[in-house]
């Protein structure tokens, strides 16, 4: 087996966190790098969230029903699953740069021809397109993160990114919301057709190779797979990965279900929504920068993404409590606060689990970020239609699938990573890092 594919031995179950960056390979970036890296992991969430408010007007634009519209979005999920394990390992063979500018290309067309979509199959079929061409933004971005950086120093720059990408949920939903003021919904997908392209050209003109071709694999399909098989057999790393995508899982199905619940069960108008939305995001994002700037380095992230998934799970149980009618008839505000509570602990819990997985491997970096990536989309894909099962005027299962999601994530890293045994890995090192 190819070393870059081979487990880790007992005495390697908690990496060094202060181990060096792939040759060749810059240990800081400027900016402008930064900034792109956290344009490209927004690329496809912003394509949602600002399409979000739409949901209704699509229902009735396309004369489709709520359960179908939302299939929108999981084929859009799929797509960034099964995306990801394609260009995750195509850019640990030809680097980051070729299947970055290829997938973006083919995100631009397929964006563009949802704006032209006449039927809600149509739509749903080019969703699926831009799903998987979006695949490399989201993936080649951790990639680069992983060329880049280690330890401490990673931990920090994703929630760094948090705050770049976490700034998308905060604008795209007003940004959508206002653009139904002056057109439909097919106006959303011309404006991001546009957002994309600007992104796209920057990414061409100023976002370098940061794999060197001495640390290319040049191995096939073959290869690819041995790595991810590699990968999968280190369980601290299963855990990791699993943790976060079930609680990816939990955020998606707010993402997938907001809409409804609030425009439709508590009468918000598209624009409300918008405001609820982004300040949801804004707790996402201040706990990121909580996490970054004061926790990484003074607490394990071990003990941080504990604390992040029993807050998560805590939520989801008001959550439905509430949607269940068994605290009495709760208006708006009850519900929005749980909400809020329950995406800004993701602020914690998404960056700590994809550090401490890649913390697990050296290699591979491509192949580790399509697994964490394909989990962590697929389960949000299944968690879409299941929160619109029971029609547009219950919020009961989407908190039933919220606290499902977060109970799993939970179990996934107690049962794998078995956090009581490991070193502390944001101490050690951090000197080394912040040099």
């Amino acid at each position: 087996m190819p070393e870059h594919a081979a487990a880790p031995t007992p005495d390697q179950d908690r990496p060094s966190p202060s181990a060096p960056a792939p040759a060749g390979a810059p240990r800081r970036t400027g900016p402008l790098v930064t900034f792109l890296l956290g344009g490209l992991t927004a690329t496809t969430p912003l394509a949602m969230d600002m399409y979000l408010p739409s949901l209704p007007q699509v229902t009735r634009s396309l004369d489709a029903p709520a359960v179908t519209v939302q299939l929108t979005l999981t084929a859009c999920m799929a797509g960034l699953a099964l995306g990801q394990l394609v260009v995750g390992p195509m850019s640990d063979r030809w680097g980051r740069r070729r299947p970055l500018l290829t997938g973006l290309a083919v995100y631009l067309l397929a964006t563009a021809l949802c704006a032209l979509a006449p039927t809600v199959e149509t739509l749903i079929a080019f969703r699926l397109v831009q799903g998987l061409a979006g695949a490399a933004g989201v993936v080649i971005a951790r990639a680069v993160v992983r060329d880049l950086y280690d330890g401490v120093a990673m931990a920090r720059f994703f929630s760094t990114l948090m705050l770049i990408s976490g700034a998308a949920p905060i604008v795209a939903p007003l940004v959508g919301g206002q653009i139904l003021r002056v057109t439909d919904w097919r106006g959303v997908f011309v404006v991001l057709t546009a957002v994309g392209a600007v992104l796209t050209a920057l990414v061409c003109a100023r976002l370098p190779e940061t794999l060197p071709p001495a640390e290319r694999h040049r191995g096939g399909v073959g290869e690819a797979l041995r790595a991810m098989r590699g990968l999968l057999a280190d369980r601290p790393f299963t855990g990791y990965t699993l943790a976060g995508g079930f609680a990816f899982a939990a955020l998606f199905a707010y993402v997938s279900a907001s809409p409804f619940v609030i425009q439709e069960i508590y009468g918000a108008s598209p624009q409300t929504f918008s405001l609820l939305f982004g300040l949801n995001s804004v707790g996402l994002v201040a706990a990121g920068q909580l996490n970054g700037k004061v926790l990484v380095g003074r607490v394990s992230l071990d003990k941080v993404l504990a604390a992040g998934l029993t807050v998560i799970v805590l939520a989801a149980t008001a959550l439905l409590l509430m949607a269940t009618g068994a605290l009495g008839d709760t208006g708006l505000v009850p519900v929005a606060a749980a909400l809020f509570v329950l995406m800004s602990a993701m602020g914690v819990t998404l960056p700590n689990a994809q550090s401490l997985a890649l913390l697990r491997t050296r290699h591979a970096a491509g192949s580790a970020s399509a697994l964490l990536g394909t989990s962590s989309f697929l389960v949000g894909a299944i968690a879409s239609p299941l929160v619109g099962v029971a029609g547009e005027h219950t919020a009961v299962p989407m908190a039933v699938v919220q606290l499902a999601g977060a109970l799993v994530a939970a179990a996934c890293f107690v049962g794998l990573c078995r956090p009581w045994t490991a070193r502390e890995t944001t101490r050690a090192g951090s000197e080394g890092d912040e040099s």
